[in-house]
């Protein structure tokens, strides 16, 4: 009984301590990566590749060279609903959310259910002995 009392414990101590940490990083990282907004953009072939052509809401006009990726995922389209980043008129990406935050998120919001998981065991052992 000691050792799986341990065992909970432990998954407690490192599931919120882990869980709190990569969130605290998941928070800086969607600071750091900014406000990106959904922008129409037209499309077409350009010497290096096809480019995507917008006007920004500043008044500046973007143009960037789509990543095989994202040609890949607009098929042979004039034109796409994608999304910008305020300020910069060279970047687009085809969702609003970075895939590297939403990494983070998920695994701290994991981390911390096991954390919760293992506080809720750790209890009903108490109450299951008492």
């Amino acid at each position: 009984m000691h050792a799986l009392d341990a065992l909970l414990e432990t998954f407690t101590w490192v599931g919120f301590g882990a869980g709190i940490l990569v969130l605290l990083i998941a928070v800086f990282a969607r600071l750091v990566d900014g406000h990106w907004v959904p922008t129409h953009v037209l499309i077409e072939d350009g010497p290096q590749g096809r480019v995507a052509h917008w006007f920004a809401a500043d008044g500046g006009v973007g143009a960037a060279l789509l990543t095989p990726e994202q040609e890949r995922a607009l098929a042979a389209k004039d034109e796409a609903d994608v999304f910008t980043r305020d300020g910069v008129h060279d970047r687009v990406r085809l969702t609003k959310g970075s895939p590297g935050v939403r990494a983070f998120t998920i695994l701290a919001i994991s981390l911390i259910g096991v954390g919760l998981i293992a506080s809720i065991g750790s209890l009903v052992q108490l109450f299951a002995r008492g």
